[in-house]
Order: C-alpha cells, then structure tokens, then sequence
C-alpha cells in the first residue's frame, strides 16, 4: 500500500528585511527571565502590527533570533534580538511603535537594518557595571588584584545536566575599580563570551576564592554594553555600528 503524503501546511512568505534592535531591562523588570520578554515581545509585535515572516508548516512561528540575553535578576542596557519582516519598514517607526507596546522597564533603544553575518558573532564579550553597597574601594581593588594574579580560578556552577567547573578567570579581560559612591564601590569589568558562559555571578565567585572577597551584601549589576571586542584597547564596541566603526574588534 502507498504510504499517504501529509500536507506541508502552507508555504511561508520570504521575509525581505531583517531588523536589529536593541533593548533595555531596568527597575523591577530585571527580574524578568528570557522566557517573559519573549512573550512580552511577541505580544508587542502583534500589538504594533509589525508584519512578521513566519516559519513554513502548520504550527508556523515568527522568524525572531535572541542572543546572549542577561541572567534573571540583573539590569541591562544592552540586549539583543533580531526579527525578519516581510515588508520594508523604516526602523525608527518600528522602534518607537514596540517601545509603546512594552512595558516600562522593557525599553526599545534601537533599531537598524540588519548587515550581512550573523548577529551573534559580533557578541564577543560585554561590559558589566557591579556596585557594592557598604564596601571599601581598596577592599574590592585588593581582591581584584589578587584575582588577576592568578592564571586560573575554577568556579562550580549547576547547569541543567548536573554541577560543572570551568576557569572564571580566563573569561575575564579587564577589572576597574573607580571611586566609591556614597559608601559603595564600583567595579567595571569587561568579560568575554565562552562556552560555558561567566556570568557576574561565577566573577563573584572567583573573587571570593581567589581575592578573598566578602562584600556585605549581593551587589547590583548592570550590563552596560555587548559587542565586539577591541583588542587595542579592551573595549567593547557597538555591534550595530557599521564595520568601519569596529574595526580592530
């Protein structure tokens, strides 16, 4: 007996612009996990009436790409996404039309056409911004001179498979420790992306083991800027700026 074909579904419509945008979580929506911005973004797409492409089938999806989004709990200036369309859109319009549509604390920044290449490889390493309530400058700076004295500081982290250990510091680029502000201390620190990721999180940890720190309470953390990585000047540049403005990266 002939085996029955079963229908394909309809056949997509090709997207014919791609957009880049970038987005912020801040206030109380840090908290909110990767999971919840993608539904609050598809809510918002449909609201704005963005006219997304969508995958071919029965059960099509629209054509978004996340990369590299922060861990639940810190603040960000600097998070990405990319969506396929299937008409020409001016990115500004569609910029201020999602900002609109999302709630406050889930801010659009930008939005551009997307160049050739892919989106994620021009994340190679982020800024993060950590402040320290109730701790020294020269404690935090000590710490930091401590850790990068050393050529490597395993962390253990719980991933869905079971607990792993992998080198913090290696992932890590540059540590900045600036003035306090009103009795709390700032560290800036430039991480490069790896597999498995260092998070803020595995840095703290690091920290604490090799440069003994004790802060008296979880810092706050922010990440400022993800994008290429300047190797002149241990910099992370915008990953949405023409290549001519991140060369060296």
């Amino acid at each position: 007996m002939a085996r029955q074909r079963v229908p394909e579904g309809p056949p997509a419509v090709l997207p014919v612009q791609k957009l880049r945008i970038r987005y912020a979580k801040r206030g109380r929506l840090r908290f909110s996990s990767t999971r919840d911005f993608q539904r609050a973004l598809e809510r918002a797409l449909r609201r704005a009436g963005v006219p997304m492409a969508y995958s071919a089938g029965f059960h099509p999806h629209p054509k978004i790409s996340y990369a590299n989004a922060a861990p639940t709990g810190t603040a960000s200036e600097a998070e990405y996404v990319e969506i396929s369309v299937v008409e020409r859109l001016d990115p500004e319009h569609v910029r201020q039309a999602l900002d609109s549509a999302l709630p406050e604390g889930l801010d659009i920044c930008q939005v551009v056409e997307a160049k050739p290449g892919a989106l994620a490889d021009r994340l190679q390493a982020s800024l993060w911004r950590l402040e320290f309530p109730g701790l020294g400058e020269q404690e935090l700076r000590s710490a930091c001179e401590r850790f990068e004295a050393e050529s490597s500081v395993e962390v253990t982290r719980t991933f869905k498979n079971g607990p792993r250990s992998f080198d913090a510091r290696e992932a890590v680029v540059s540590l900045e420790v600036g003035a306090e502000k009103a009795g709390c201390a700032i560290l800036h620190m430039v991480v490069r992306h790896t597999t498995p990721a260092v998070r803020p999180d595995d840095v703290l940890t690091a920290l604490r083991t090799a440069g003994g720190l004790t802060p008296p309470q979880p810092p706050s953390v922010t990440r400022l800027a993800q994008g290429p990585l300047q190797t002149a000047d241990t910099t992370v540049a915008d990953p949405l700026a023409p290549d001519s403005d991140v060369a060296g990266a």
